[in-house]
């Protein structure tokens, strides 16, 4: 499915699936921050607070270990993303054209 990385492949080598209808943007990038950078994030404030270590401590520790909670999950996440594109049908947004409303029934006088 992948071609380094994130990068998607064009096609299926297994059984040909074209991957055009997929597109994932920012999605898993957003969740992954939004579930993990919050929690090492707050880790590195309470590591300030509570020892007030000089800036490469910050760097040895808490750098890696946002890295580590946030990059090993975007490949699995990017997939999961791209499965759900391709059982719920998804594609790109258009404006529905519907019937113009009925203005119900008229009364004669």
């Amino acid at each position: 499915m992948f071609d380094g990385f994130i990068t998607l492949k064009p096609r299926c080598e297994a059984c040909g699936l074209d991957y055009s209808f997929a597109d994932p943007a920012d999605g898993p990038a957003f969740f992954i921050m939004m579930t993990m950078a919050f929690p090492v994030t707050a880790f590195g404030i309470w590591l300030e607070l509570a020892y007030e270590p000089p800036v490469w401590v910050h760097a040895v520790v808490t750098l890696p270990l946002l890295l580590l909670a946030c990059v090993p999950v975007i490949r699995p996440l990017k997939g999961l993303f791209i499965a759900s594109q391709y059982i719920n049908k998804a594609g790109e947004g258009r404006l529905a054209t519907s019937p113009a409303p009925n203005a119900g029934p008229t009364t004669g006088g």
